[in-house]
């Protein structure tokens, strides 16, 4: 199976992912057009559970990736076909798992959290999608070991188009029943992705030139306790991550109510924070993410084979492509949060002020990723997840401090973050430098990335301002600015020398 380039595998996966996300956007538009911001408060009070399951379970597939990486590099087939056996058994006993204890506790959960009661329905349709994430992630990390990126993109797309027919559609029709219903069809759609990405996945795995056969391979408990040696670090980094989200969950909801807020205007500001301005932000971070699963195999086979130029060279790629992704979308969702909310979201364009503040968050969220990635890959897991750890007691402080103070409300949510992946990403690139002992030339990495961002969200504000004043339409020229954003910012990019048309070339068209 062909292999694929750094750049190339993050393209792939980065395309890919912001297609799902313009998927999940056109899921969020007819859902907020249907159930408001408070339908979409309850759905996302139940939401951030699906993810920390999903943080939870990614540690397996993160680990399936680099231990199949590991094993193909030396040749070692037997290997990979044990690691995809046990991975197998270990993802369905936790999806099974966490789909009955959602079941089982529901009521619980809600009373504990002090959640509306409304958000019931939108739990116990949530808590039936893990059984199939399971599955599906472990042929994710199978293929993405292999580091064939194709398959998991595809997969996205797939799981997104599930997402969006199935739960706009049964939100839909349970519409008439009360909003509350409504917004428990719509998370229904996350389990009918699942099932059709696996789906998917393993018609594509059949399809392998020598698919590795399951059956015959004995239980291996030595190979399932190095995936979970691997997995369990990474898993505790990912689930201190979406700890994030659930803080928000847990906590915001209260405290704008000792902040003088009613439930229903609470839960409101809490849907604009999570079901709109989040949604935006994880758009770019989707790219950084796809950089994240490219570089976990590529390190751990360079490592594994000790090419430690190769190591070097990759980790400075990584982190200028982060770079490159995030300083101009901080520009634009800062700069454009009102025209962009409009256009997404029209005559529900309430929250756009969250939005342009929390788009400072994107740059020091993506380096903590890269970073944390890279960290995985030289086989150190542990680190990161103490950073993050670090960053979430800080967020639980400024949350609990800030919020309930009127003048701040939803607003120190928002600072929360923003200082709280500021410190993780800071002492991760202290301990990158540590570990493998570079410096960083950060003027290339992130100055230069920089100047270019400036210089194109200047012509973007101009073409938007002479294109709004001609066009009378805020869609037609919000869309125009922003793609002469990206080719100018394209062109940009080579100009300052930040990556060399031939490089790119060689990179996405070689190994």
């Amino acid at each position: 199976m062909k292999k694929h380039s750094l750049i190339k595998g993050t393209i792939i996966l980065g395309v890919a992912g912001i297609v799902a996300k313009f998927l999940g956007l056109f899921f969020r538009w007819p859902l907020i057009m249907l159930i408001g911001d408070e339908g979409i408060g309850y759905y996302q009070m139940s939401y951030p559970l699906y993810t920390f399951f999903v943080a939870l379970a990614s540690g397996v597939p993160i680990a399936i990736s680099k231990l199949v990486s590991e094993k193909n590099a030396i040749g070692d087939h037997e290997g990979i076909m044990k690691v995809l056996k046990e991975s197998f058994i270990l993802m369905i006993f936790m999806g099974l798992g966490a789909t009955l204890l959602l079941i089982t506790f529901s009521r619980p959960i809600i009373k504990y959290l002090r959640w509306n009661d409304k958000s019931y329905y939108s739990l116990i349709a949530i808590a039936i999608a893990p059984t199939f994430i399971s599955i599906m992630s472990v042929f994710r990390g199978f293929f993405q070991g292999l580091q064939n990126m194709q398959p998991t993109g595809m997969s996205q797309i797939i799981e997104q188009i599930g997402r969006v027919v199935v739960g706009v559609g049964l939100a839909f029709l349970l519409l008439p029943y009360g909003v509350e219903y409504s917004a428990g069809g719509a998370a229904l759609g996350a389990a009918a992705g699942g099932l059709f990405a696996g789906i998917y996945l393993f018609i594509k795995y059949m399809k392998i030139n020598k698919p590795i056969r399951l059956k015959g391979i004995k239980k291996d408990d030595k190979t399932l306790w190095v995936i979970l040696k691997i997995a369990i670090p990474l898993s505790l980094g990912a689930t201190v991550s979406t700890i994030m989200g659930l803080i928000d969950s847990v906590l915001v909801p209260q405290k704008l109510l000792e902040a003088g807020f009613n439930s229903k205007e609470a839960t409101i500001l809490y849907g604009q924070l999570t079901g709109k301005a989040n949604v935006l932000v994880n758009v770019p971070l989707t790219l950084s993410m796809a950089l994240c699963a490219s570089i976990v195999p590529i390190i751990a086979e360079a490592y594994i084979l000790q090419r430690k130029g190769d190591i070097i060279n990759k980790v400075e790629i990584a982190i200028k492509i982060s770079s490159v992704i995030a300083i101009p979308s901080m520009l634009g969702l800062m700069l454009l949060s009102n025209p962009i909310m409009n256009l997404l979201f029209p005559g529900h364009s309430e929250g756009y002020n969250i939005l342009r503040y929390l788009a400072i968050s994107i740059p020091a969220t993506a380096l903590a990723q890269t970073s944390t990635a890279i960290l995985q890959g030289t086989g150190n897991y542990i680190k990161p997840v103490i950073n993050l750890f670090i960053g979430c007691i800080v967020k639980i402080i400024i949350t609990l401090i800030t919020v309930p103070i009127p003048i701040f409300n939803i607003y120190g949510a928002v600072i929360a973050t923003i200082l709280a992946y500021m410190v993780s990403s800071v002492l991760n690139m202290m301990d990158l430098r540590k570990r493998l002992g570079i410096r960083i030339n950060y003027y290339d990495t992130t100055i230069k990335p920089a100047y270019a961002s400036v210089i194109m969200m200047i012509c973007v504000l101009v073409s938007y301002n002479k294109l709004f004043i001609y066009t009378k339409s805020n869609g037609a020229s919000c869309l125009i600015a922003v793609f002469l954003g990206i080719i100018i910012y394209i062109v940009l990019t080579i100009v300052f020398g930040v990556f060399k048309y031939d490089y790119i070339k060689s990179r996405f068209f070689g190994r």
